[in-house]
Protein backbone atom coordinates (compact mmCIF):
# COMPACT_ATOMS: atom_id res chain seq x y z
CA UNK A 1 0.00 0.00 0.00
CA UNK A 2 1.24 3.78 -0.99
CA UNK A 3 1.08 5.23 2.37
CA UNK A 4 2.66 8.76 0.74
CA UNK A 5 -0.85 9.20 -1.00
CA UNK A 6 -1.67 12.44 0.39
CA UNK A 7 -5.31 10.89 1.24
CA UNK A 8 -3.30 8.94 3.81
CA UNK A 9 -0.55 11.47 5.21
CA UNK A 10 -3.40 14.31 6.09
CA UNK A 11 -5.37 12.12 7.84
CA UNK A 12 -4.58 12.79 12.09
CA UNK A 13 -5.89 11.05 15.23
CA UNK A 14 -9.82 10.72 14.85
CA UNK A 15 -11.14 11.43 18.34
CA UNK A 16 -10.36 13.01 21.35
CA UNK A 17 -7.36 11.81 23.15
CA UNK A 18 -8.16 11.46 26.73
CA UNK A 19 -5.26 12.46 29.66
CA UNK A 20 -3.11 13.98 26.91
CA UNK A 21 -1.27 16.01 28.92
CA UNK A 22 -0.26 13.22 30.46
CA UNK A 23 0.42 10.72 27.72
CA UNK A 24 2.21 13.72 25.75
CA UNK A 25 4.86 13.71 28.75
CA UNK A 26 5.13 10.14 28.54
CA UNK A 27 5.89 10.57 24.24
CA UNK A 28 8.26 12.95 25.73
CA UNK A 29 10.45 10.58 27.69
CA UNK A 30 10.40 7.40 25.36
CA UNK A 31 11.38 9.79 22.47
CA UNK A 32 14.94 10.86 24.58
CA UNK A 33 15.85 7.03 24.35
CA UNK A 34 16.01 7.11 20.37
CA UNK A 35 19.64 7.07 18.99
CA UNK A 36 20.70 7.26 15.79
CA UNK A 37 20.53 3.72 13.39
CA UNK A 38 18.08 2.41 15.35
CA UNK A 39 14.98 0.43 14.26
CA UNK A 40 11.87 0.89 16.76
CA UNK A 41 8.66 -0.89 16.90
CA UNK A 42 5.77 1.24 17.19
CA UNK A 43 2.21 0.06 19.04
CA UNK A 44 -0.93 1.73 18.42
CA UNK A 45 -3.06 3.51 20.26
CA UNK A 46 -3.28 7.22 21.02
CA UNK A 47 -0.28 7.47 23.63
CA UNK A 48 1.88 5.86 20.72
CA UNK A 49 0.43 8.68 18.00
CA UNK A 50 1.92 11.01 20.54
CA UNK A 51 5.11 9.44 20.57
CA UNK A 52 5.57 9.16 17.14
CA UNK A 53 4.92 13.27 16.71
CA UNK A 54 7.60 13.92 19.86
CA UNK A 55 10.12 11.24 17.93
CA UNK A 56 9.80 12.99 14.22
CA UNK A 57 10.35 16.21 16.60
CA UNK A 58 14.11 14.98 17.73
CA UNK A 59 14.35 13.48 14.03
CA UNK A 60 13.98 16.80 12.40
CA UNK A 61 16.05 18.74 15.38
CA UNK A 62 18.89 16.54 15.55
CA UNK A 63 18.79 15.19 11.58
CA UNK A 64 18.49 11.36 13.06
CA UNK A 65 18.17 8.32 10.74
CA UNK A 66 16.09 5.76 12.19
CA UNK A 67 13.66 3.07 11.06
CA UNK A 68 10.27 2.07 12.39
CA UNK A 69 8.40 -1.13 12.48
CA UNK A 70 4.40 -0.07 12.78
CA UNK A 71 2.04 -2.17 14.34
CA UNK A 72 -0.96 -1.29 12.10
CA UNK A 73 -2.06 0.90 9.09
CA UNK A 74 -2.74 3.57 11.33
CA UNK A 75 0.32 4.20 12.87
CA UNK A 76 2.14 3.24 9.18
CA UNK A 77 -0.44 6.43 8.01
CA UNK A 78 1.27 8.75 10.75
CA UNK A 79 4.55 7.46 10.18
CA UNK A 80 4.41 8.31 6.72
CA UNK A 81 2.98 11.82 7.18
CA UNK A 82 5.90 12.87 9.26
CA UNK A 83 8.13 11.35 7.08
CA UNK A 84 9.44 8.83 9.41
CA UNK A 85 10.78 5.80 7.38
CA UNK A 86 8.81 2.61 7.79
CA UNK A 87 10.27 -1.16 7.70
CA UNK A 88 8.51 -4.60 8.59
CA UNK A 89 9.97 -7.56 10.83
CA UNK A 90 10.62 -9.44 7.68
CA UNK A 91 13.70 -6.94 7.14
CA UNK A 92 14.84 -5.98 10.41
CA UNK A 93 14.69 -6.69 13.63
CA UNK A 94 13.88 -4.31 16.25
CA UNK A 95 16.45 -2.68 18.81
CA UNK A 96 13.30 -1.86 20.97
CA UNK A 97 9.59 -1.23 21.12
CA UNK A 98 7.05 1.58 22.28
CA UNK A 99 3.49 0.65 23.04
CA UNK A 100 0.40 1.76 25.37
CA UNK A 101 -1.66 -0.68 27.38
CA UNK A 102 -5.82 -0.69 28.37
CA UNK A 103 -4.64 -2.21 31.52
CA UNK A 104 -1.73 -2.92 33.80
CA UNK A 105 -1.18 -4.57 36.92
CA UNK A 106 1.22 -4.75 39.62
CA UNK A 107 3.23 -7.52 38.04
CA UNK A 108 3.48 -5.43 34.56
CA UNK A 109 0.76 -8.18 33.17
CA UNK A 110 -1.28 -6.36 30.37
CA UNK A 111 -4.62 -6.03 28.63
CA UNK A 112 -4.10 -4.59 25.29
CA UNK A 113 -5.91 -4.78 22.04
CA UNK A 114 -8.72 -2.39 21.79
CA UNK A 115 -7.29 -0.84 18.98
CA UNK A 116 -7.45 -4.26 17.07
CA UNK A 117 -4.03 -4.45 16.55
CA UNK A 118 -3.15 -7.20 19.08
CA UNK A 119 -1.20 -9.86 16.81
CA UNK A 120 0.77 -7.21 15.47
CA UNK A 121 1.66 -5.25 18.82
CA UNK A 122 2.19 -9.13 20.31
CA UNK A 123 4.90 -10.27 17.80
CA UNK A 124 6.89 -6.80 17.69
CA UNK A 125 7.13 -7.17 21.26
CA UNK A 126 8.05 -10.47 21.44
CA UNK A 127 10.86 -9.33 18.77
CA UNK A 128 12.27 -6.47 20.37
CA UNK A 129 15.01 -6.26 22.91
CA UNK A 130 12.95 -4.73 25.43
CA UNK A 131 9.76 -2.99 24.92
CA UNK A 132 8.99 1.11 26.67
CA UNK A 133 4.95 1.03 28.35
CA UNK A 134 3.20 4.29 28.14
CA UNK A 135 0.57 4.31 30.32
CA UNK A 136 -1.14 7.18 32.43
CA UNK A 137 -2.67 6.43 35.68
CA UNK A 138 -5.52 5.77 34.63
CA UNK A 139 -4.08 2.28 32.99
CA UNK A 140 -3.28 0.80 36.60
CA UNK A 141 -5.31 -1.68 37.69
CA UNK A 142 -5.46 -4.04 41.28
CA UNK A 143 -7.04 -6.92 38.89
CA UNK A 144 -6.66 -7.77 35.41
CA UNK A 145 -9.33 -7.53 33.64
CA UNK A 146 -11.12 -5.40 36.51
CA UNK A 147 -11.69 -2.53 33.46
CA UNK A 148 -11.75 -4.06 30.03
CA UNK A 149 -12.41 -7.49 28.61
CA UNK A 150 -9.53 -9.84 26.73
CA UNK A 151 -9.75 -9.26 23.11
CA UNK A 152 -8.99 -12.78 21.32
CA UNK A 153 -8.59 -12.64 17.58
CA UNK A 154 -10.35 -15.49 16.13
CA UNK A 155 -10.83 -16.84 12.49
CA UNK A 156 -14.16 -16.93 11.58
CA UNK A 157 -14.55 -20.38 10.57
CA UNK A 158 -13.64 -21.10 14.42
CA UNK A 159 -15.73 -18.50 15.78
CA UNK A 160 -18.08 -20.95 17.62
CA UNK A 161 -15.09 -23.63 18.70
CA UNK A 162 -12.97 -20.63 20.27
CA UNK A 163 -16.56 -19.25 21.98
CA UNK A 164 -17.32 -23.20 23.29
CA UNK A 165 -13.79 -23.79 24.53
CA UNK A 166 -13.18 -20.10 25.93
CA UNK A 167 -16.48 -21.09 28.70
CA UNK A 168 -14.33 -23.48 29.68
CA UNK A 169 -11.60 -20.98 31.07
CA UNK A 170 -14.77 -19.46 33.34
CA UNK A 171 -15.78 -16.50 31.22
CA UNK A 172 -18.40 -13.97 32.71
CA UNK A 173 -18.92 -12.91 29.22
CA UNK A 174 -18.34 -13.33 25.42
CA UNK A 175 -19.36 -10.52 22.67
CA UNK A 176 -18.41 -10.37 19.38
CA UNK A 177 -16.74 -6.65 19.06
CA UNK A 178 -18.83 -4.38 16.41
CA UNK A 179 -17.92 -2.26 14.04
CA UNK A 180 -18.72 1.93 14.89
CA UNK A 181 -19.99 3.35 11.51
CA UNK A 182 -20.31 0.11 9.47
CA UNK A 183 -23.01 -2.75 9.68
CA UNK A 184 -21.88 -5.58 11.48
CA UNK A 185 -18.50 -7.02 13.40
CA UNK A 186 -14.97 -5.92 13.27
CA UNK A 187 -12.65 -7.29 10.85
CA UNK A 188 -8.75 -6.82 11.70
CA UNK A 189 -5.86 -6.04 8.70
CA UNK A 190 -5.58 -9.99 9.13
CA UNK A 191 -9.38 -10.59 8.05
CA UNK A 192 -9.99 -11.88 11.21
CA UNK A 193 -12.43 -11.20 14.50
CA UNK A 194 -12.50 -10.14 17.88
CA UNK A 195 -14.32 -11.58 20.73
CA UNK A 196 -14.23 -9.41 23.98
CA UNK A 197 -13.70 -11.80 26.48
CA UNK A 198 -14.52 -11.51 30.44
CA UNK A 199 -13.08 -13.87 33.29
CA UNK A 200 -13.72 -14.30 36.85
CA UNK A 201 -10.19 -14.25 37.40
CA UNK A 202 -7.03 -14.23 34.92
CA UNK A 203 -4.18 -16.30 35.84
CA UNK A 204 -0.97 -17.11 34.34
CA UNK A 205 -1.21 -19.28 32.19
CA UNK A 206 -4.15 -18.10 30.14
CA UNK A 207 -2.27 -16.47 27.62
CA UNK A 208 -1.08 -20.06 26.96
CA UNK A 209 -4.54 -21.51 27.25
CA UNK A 210 -6.15 -19.17 25.13
CA UNK A 211 -3.30 -19.84 22.30
CA UNK A 212 -3.48 -23.16 22.05
CA UNK A 213 -7.61 -22.88 21.41
CA UNK A 214 -7.61 -24.08 17.51
CA UNK A 215 -8.81 -20.79 15.36
CA UNK A 216 -7.51 -18.32 18.03
CA UNK A 217 -4.51 -16.16 15.99
CA UNK A 218 -4.05 -14.13 19.61
CA UNK A 219 -4.84 -12.78 22.50
CA UNK A 220 -4.48 -9.68 24.31
CA UNK A 221 -2.87 -11.01 27.45
CA UNK A 222 0.49 -9.77 27.26
CA UNK A 223 1.99 -11.91 30.19
CA UNK A 224 6.12 -11.93 31.20
CA UNK A 225 7.50 -9.86 28.60
CA UNK A 226 10.21 -7.38 29.25
CA UNK A 227 9.07 -4.12 29.85
CA UNK A 228 9.61 -0.72 31.06
CA UNK A 229 6.86 1.14 32.25
CA UNK A 230 7.24 4.90 31.66
CA UNK A 231 3.91 6.68 33.54
CA UNK A 232 3.31 9.98 35.17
Amino acid sequence: MNWSNPLFINSNWTSEISNREQKEVAAEQVAKEIKNGDVIGVGSGSTSFLAIHAIANRIEAEGLSILAIPTSHEVAMACARLNIPTTSLMAHKPNWAFDGADEIDANHRMIKGRGGALFAEKIVMASANKTFILVDPSKFVDRLGEKFPVPVEVDPRAIHLVETSLKRLGTEEIKLRNAIGKDGPIITEAGNLILDVRFNQIFDDFERKIKSIPGVIESGLFIGYNVEVISV
